[in-house]
């Protein structure tokens, strides 16, 4: 990992930016002998930013690190719907788009991308209580309200400061693989099934607390994946019924017991193919996917690649 090319992240902070929007892509990818990134904070200005929640930050860069950076993140910041971004952001972050930089937003950092034009004709979402504001300013945008984030290619945005964490996860995964975003969830203390894998959302609503009980099926069955795994195991080690253990599981993760499994086999059968030279068959057969052409199946429907070309692009 130390040969590798840094990739630079500018965090741009505007006044009233909130301190969970800044922290998390400042911290995701600060750089570390097992992450290969460059962070600079940013802002309009050089010196002080005046922030929301009582905060203020010290910014030693200047607009010009948006010439510098490969990745943009905008956080949300305080009041969108009242202030405009400063007129130069604005041409900043059309600028840095033209040139071929990735832009993402979290929380209402939307409303910045969506005034410089970056999110017309995209789909997007920002935080819930701001939806409906981002849809009537901006008609040209594809409000989407019912996920955590977006990925349109170059502009990603993301729904509020928790559903930030699945985004620079995400950005990390495409960028290094699963097993690098695994590993920064862990240090995140952080569900790193929360993206929705390819499909790039979930749905946001907020459940009943579900209980240690179902986090703990839910570890015990990422440790057994190579098992056989049915609805009826998971309840029972879950210690409920089938019925109850489906519906709310549902309701917690956005997918049925038995598509989160799925999903969590093909990220270890992804992760041992970005880390270990084991045949495919021997991946398929470690992630509980059975033979290489079940496993060639999967990625070929949710990855849209087979596992030697998956393999091909992280280890070559």
């Amino acid at each position: 990992m130390a040969s590798t090319p840094l990739h630079r992240v500018a965090v741009l902070v505007l006044d009233g930016a909130k301190p969970l929007d800044v922290g998390i892509p400042a911290q995701v990818f600060s750089n570390r002998q097992s992450m290969p990134y460059e962070v600079r904070v940013c802002g309009p200005r050089v010196g002080r930013i005046s922030g929301g929640d009582g905060l203020a930050y010290a910014v030693d860069h200047g607009l010009e690190a948006l010439q510098w950076a490969q990745t943009v993140f905008v956080p949300g910041y305080r009041f969108p719907a009242d202030t405009p971004p400063p007129a130069d952001v604005v041409a900043a972050l059309a600028r840095a788009h033209e040139r071929g930089v990735r832009i993402a937003a979290i929380s209402t950092g939307a409303f910045a991308l969506a005034a410089a034009g970056l999110l017309d004709g995209r789909r997007a979402t920002t935080h819930w209580h701001y939806t409906r504001v981002l849809r009537d300013r901006y008609p040209g945008v594809d409000v989407d309200e019912d996920v955590l984030f977006v990925d349109a290619g170059s502009v990603l945005t993301s729904a509020g400061a928790a559903s930030g964490i699945d985004l620079c996860l995400h950005i990390v995964r495409q960028d290094h693989g699963v097993a690098l975003s695994n590993h920064v969830a862990r240090r995140l203390v952080s569900a790193p099934y929360r993206s929705g894998g390819q499909a790039q959302y979930v749905p946001r609503s907020v459940p009943e607390p579900l209980g240690d009980v179902f986090a703990a099926t839910r570890e015990w069955a990422l440790r057994h994946l190579a098992d056989p795994l049915t609805l009826e195991v998971l309840a029972r080690n879950a210690r409920v019924s089938p019925r109850t253990f489906s519906r709310r599981f549902a309701e917690d993760t956005g997918y049925t017991p038995m598509q989160w499994v799925l999903r969590a086999r093909v990220d270890l059968a992804r992760e041992l193919l970005e880390r270990s030279d084991l045949s495919i068959d021997q991946v398929a057969e470690r992630a509980g996917l059975g033979s290489d052409a079940n496993l060639r199946t999967h990625f070929r429907r949710i990855l849209g690649t087979s596992p030697t070309e998956y393999r091909r692009t992280f280890q070559d």
